[in-house]
């Protein structure tokens, strides 16, 4: 069976990838930018860090910072007003996560039409979006390189996942010295997303030789350099080997799809409108002893990943191996601590088995078995 691989046509990585991308901006021709953005890079001059170095380039730029953590359709609509007014001919957005994916929303709109709720699923879109250049500033996401986009829909509770080729940047840029003033909960949070990314992807039905390869040397990255980039942040060592790190993992998902563990954990998002990173950390060694039932061999292969390339690790089984890990980060212990409660599991449930990342999960699950898998993350022995 035939198999595509996605990722963007330009991506550029390491120290000062930033400068070397504002040529590569320069040659496309734009006019002007539209920096979609959060309020917190905002505050810290950022936003305007980067619109600086445009306008040395003879690109002009607006910014719209009103970016959310769990970006919202309310979001997403704010943003292509702001695009409308600024004339802008191109997107950038700058951040994490949340930042490229309401960006990638307001440029699939902005040409496509309709509503970012008609967009939800599969390729459901016509045209390429508006063009979008990536810049990313935290280690765990990926969403700079890939072709998901996760909306919450506000009314709903929900968050749409939405899996498309036309929502992936033509640019992505990873520059770690803008990753050294992330906070360690941050940088633990999306560090451990990017491990689940590793995760899923390796086991997914999915997997081919391309993405188990990207797969492995994240889990390897990861194992070794999260703990340092956690509690030394200024470790720039740790920073660019995570910025690869995640990329890879990106590389991975991006291509073999995901599993339960994000299928879950977009839920918790949508609902409670919890850290994503952390949701998947919580969730992941529980939907991993889940699918120890059919994809067993794959997860000891990830287990001696994780023991070989960290000493603190050394040992253990995968279960135990991701579980000590998050630990050492700083990741709390249970959905409990989170305000979850055992009485939204069942619609919880029920909106997990309709997300599309289910759909390669390497075994599939049924309502009560997705009920019990959220009650073990609740309160872990």
């Amino acid at each position: 069976m035939a198999t595509q691989f996605f990722m963007p046509v330009q991506n550029i990585l390491g120290v000062d990838a930033l400068k070397e991308a504002m040529d590569a901006i320069v040659a496309f021709g734009f006019k002007k930018a539209l920096i979609v953005t959060d309020a917190g890079l905002s505050k810290l001059g950022v936003a305007e860090q980067v619109g600086k170095q445009l306008k040395e380039k003879g690109i002009d730029y607006a910014v719209f910072d009103q970016v959310q953590p769990n970006p919202t359709v309310g979001n997403v609509n704010a943003g292509l007003a702001e695009l409308k007014s600024s004339g802008a001919d191109f997107i950038v957005s700058l951040g994490g996560g949340s930042s490229h994916d309401c960006a990638k929303g307001i440029a699939v709109v902005a040409t496509n039409g309709g509503k970012i709720e008609d967009y939800e699923g599969v390729n459901k879109s016509k045209k390429p979006q508006l063009p979008l250049i990536a810049i990313n500033t935290t280690a765990g996401t990926a969403s700079e390189m890939t072709r998901f986009t996760i909306i919450t829909d506000e009314t709903r509770h929900v968050k749409m996942a939405i899996v498309d080729k036309n929502v992936t940047p033509i640019l992505s840029v990873n520059d770690p010295l803008l990753m050294e003033n992330m906070p360690a909960p941050l940088t633990a949070a999306t560090g451990m997303d990017a491990l689940t990314h590793a995760v899923e992807a390796y086991v997914s039905t999915a997997a081919d030789p391309i993405t188990d390869t990207c797969a492995v040397k994240a889990i390897e990255l990861i194992a070794r350099y999260l703990p340092t980039a956690v509690h030394e942040p200024k470790n720039k060592e740790a920073r660019e080997k995570m910025a690869y790190a995640q990329f890879l993992a990106g590389m991975a998902f991006n291509n073999a799809s995901l599993g339960y563990v994000h299928a879950m954990a977009h839920q918790l998002g949508g609902f409670y409108d919890l850290p994503h990173g952390v949701c998947n950390a919580l969730l992941l060694p529980h939907v991993e002893r889940f699918n120890q039932q059919v994809a067993k061999g794959r997860l000891d292969e990830i287990g001696a990943i994780l023991s070989k390339n960290n000493p603190d690790l050394a040992g253990l089984e995968v279960i135990d191996a991701i579980t000590k890990l998050a630990r050492i980060v700083g990741i709390p212990k249970s959905l409990k601590e989170l305000g979850v409660k055992e009485e939204d599991f069942g619609v919880l449930a029920d909106n997990a088995l309709k997300d599309v990342c289910g759909l390669t999960n390497p075994i599939q699950a049924n309502k009560e078995q997705i009920i019990g898998i959220f009650k073990a993350a609740f309160d872990p022995a």
